[in-house]
């Protein structure tokens, strides 16, 4: 591992600019690379045409895909270094290199589906097979809790959840990706799932906006009348996920949902996974697009961060590791202390 290197003030920090999108928990997997970094950075905050908010383009250096009149504006000085993530940014990535003729270095979290070689580093975690000397392989993603948000919340749920009998159990509600079932039956198996594994004190489930109104219907209709049950909305302003993530003694988290996973496992709490069945048709173990969706919640539970719903609840046997660091010093390694870029091109994967 290089050693973590501060550029020069006298000389400058490259430049940077986070290419962002409407994933929340992708975007703060690009941001917790520039903190970790430290250099100043601006975001630049992409929308996709609706056509290509849920499609698949092919992936080359272009933005036909996204919608302009929401998006900020792409325009020159070009930065030294672009950080962003997913298929649909990275083709914007692209085309920001293009556009630099070739000056700035680009990061890409996740997998590239094309043009592998044309990124500088790509940092992969355990859902994606990527192979290659431009790629650093972590184990789970690079989720971070925010620490003081979740402390502020808390404070100003305590005395709301404070009658609730304990243990108060918070259930996290994801919604369907392609290899796994997540429908209105699924949704019952669920809540079936809970009432077995329930031992007294409280259940509160909190959707997101992934679940859909048939899920949600679905599941607030098989659980009991008494149920706190949260149905997601946008820009609510009453949201109690990070009020639970402070103040819940368990949680219970859909297997589809990444980030909400991650985030309870990186708090360091008992955490039961709801392993979502698989589409008609599919193999238990599913690959979509090359990411493998049950190796993030299988290796938390193989590392004893958790445990399937329905085994007994129990404190995590160590912390997740902290592979933010190596991330960063590899970041680092394109450039040189003056923060000019390294001459070597990256290796294909």
């Amino acid at each position: 591992m290089l050693p973590w290197r501060r550029v020069p003030e006298a000389r400058g920090a490259p430049t940077v600019w986070l290419v962002v999108g409407e994933k929340p928990g992708d975007n703060a997997q690009v941001r917790a690379i520039a903190e970790a970094l430290g250099w100043p950075y601006q975001e630049r905050r992409i929308a996709m045409q609706p056509s290509w908010v849920r499609g698949k383009p092919r992936v080359r250096a272009s933005l036909h895909h996204i919608d302009a009149s929401r998006s900020d504006a792409l325009a020159p000085p070009w930065p030294d270094l672009l950080i962003t993530i997913g298929r649909r940014l990275s083709m914007v990535a692209l085309w920001v290199r293009e556009q630099s003729e070739g000056r700035t270095r680009l990061v890409l979290i996740g997998k590239p589906r094309r043009l592998a070689g044309r990124f500088d580093l790509v940092v992969a975690s355990a859902q994606y097979r990527a192979r290659g000397a431009n790629v650093v392989q972590l184990g789970l993603p690079l989720m971070r809790v925010d620490a003081g948000a979740v402390a502020a919340a808390a404070d100003a749920w305590r005395v709301r959840l404070a009658p609730l009998p304990r243990p108060l159990t918070a259930v996290l509600v994801g919604g369907p990706t392609k290899p796994v079932r997540f429908d209105a039956g699924a949704a019952r198996e669920l809540a079936r799932a809970l009432a077995r594994s329930a031992e007294g004190g409280t259940l509160y489930v909190t959707t997101s906006r992934r679940t859909p109104p048939e899920v949600v219907e679905s599941l607030a209709g098989a659980l009991p009348a008494a149920t706190p049950f949260y149905r997601w909305q946008p820009d609510a302003q009453d949201n109690p996920y990070l009020p639970l993530l402070g103040l819940a003694d368990r949680f219970v988290v859909t297997s589809d949902s990444v980030t909400m996973m991650v985030e309870v496992a990186r708090l360091g709490r008992p955490l039961a996974v709801f392993v979502l069945p698989p589409a008609r048709g599919r193999l238990l173990r599913s690959w979509a697009g090359g990411r493998d969706l049950e190796a993030v919640p299988r290796l938390l539970i193989e590392h004893g961060m958790a445990v399937r719903l329905g085994e007994p609840f129990r404190a995590p046997v160590e912390p997740p590791p902290d592979e933010l660091p190596r991330v960063v010093a590899r970041v680092r390694a394109l450039f040189d202390p003056c923060g000019a870029p390294i001459d070597a091109a990256p290796a294909a994967v």
